[in-house]
């Protein structure tokens, strides 16, 4: 991870956001949360060089509850503002101005996971927690928080971090045995057996992302956004086979030579087709995080079998 956005940003907090707030809104300093969290690849900690032709620069989050919205966050934001303003090298683009500066709690949990939320009640019902997409609640939780006296945007934020509710992390972890297994260990094969490439690359790259976050899932991890997922798979995976057979999947072409004069039969594996191969070993290593995580008590590397079992 890159953390040169996070230490410059802290600089600019410390250095900055936090004299100007005890200097004008002393009586309110232990009101306002501060850090950097939200949507962009900075807050992630994947900025790179080609990341940054877009929404790129110098700024933190204030968050405040709704009565302190109302007492003082205009105030709070027009001093904001002209501190970023006025400081050298921040260079806020408009819409990276909509990402920072200051905002409700419930304003900003609700923006991102993309439903209304009291955050400030810490409250999140099942029905919320199946309606919410990963990606958002990964982006929920990313960044770094420096400040936050009253506790309340840290609450919900652990929450968030605690994960699925048993019940819901299972219903997630068979829908997506499911289509792991549907696309890569059945439909893929029908496909090549009917020379369709074009549809057997969508079964590749179903199963390829049903694979990453099954992963996640069972590491207890929010995947971001797809574009940076593997990415944060990388990181994830301490031991690095996981991650590479994954890379060797989305590599692997769709080889009609692998299927010539080979009849389409269920149960009968083409393994000298390379998906098929790798499908077959990226399933292996999802049982064996299945039977880590107490899930499943067995060996068989067919993924739908495990569904019911798991629910």
């Amino acid at each position: 991870m890159n953390s040169e956005i996070f230490d410059k940003s802290r600089r600019f907090f410390e250095n900055k956001v936090a004299p100007m707030i005890h200097e004008k809104f002393a009586e309110y300093e232990s009101h306002i949360a501060v850090g950097l969290s939200g949507e962009g690849s900075d807050c992630f900690g994947f900025d790179d060089f080609i990341s940054r032709d877009h929404d790129f620069g110098t700024g933190v989050c204030l968050w405040l509850s709704e009565e302190d919205f109302h007492r003082f966050g205009r105030l709070l934001s027009i001093a904001y503002n002209e501190l970023v303003d006025s400081t050298p090298g921040a260079d806020l683009t408009d819409r990276l101005r909509q990402r920072r500066g200051v905002m409700t709690i419930n304003g900003f949990y609700s923006y991102v996971l993309g439903t209304e939320i009291d955050a400030e009640e810490n409250l999140i019902t099942d029905d919320v927690w199946r309606a919410l997409d990963h990606s958002c609640l990964a982006t929920a939780v990313n960044g770094e928080i420096f400040r936050d006296d009253l506790g309340k945007f840290s609450a919900f934020r652990k929450t968030l971090l605690d994960y699925y509710p048993e019940k819901i992390w299972r219903e997630r972890i068979a829908n997506e045995l499911h289509r792991f297994a549907s696309s890569l260990q059945v439909n893929y094969s029908r496909c090549m057996a009917r020379k369709d490439t074009v549809a057997a690359e969508i079964c590749k790259a179903t199963g390829l992302q049903a694979a990453m976050e099954l992963f996640f899932l069972l590491k207890r991890v929010y995947p971001p956004y797809y574009k940076w997922t593997y990415r944060a798979l990388e990181e994830l995976d301490s031991g690095g086979r996981f991650s590479r057979l994954v890379k060797e999947l989305a590599e692997a072409n769709c080889a009609l030579s692998a299927w010539e004069h080979i009849r389409y039969m269920p149960d009968n594996l083409n393994m000298s087709d390379k998906v098929v191969v790798l499908s077959e070993q990226i399933a292996e290593m999802l049982v064996k995080l299945l039977a880590g995580a107490d899930l499943v008590d067995a060996q068989d590397t067919y993924l739908e079998k495990y569904v019911d079992e798991i629910l």
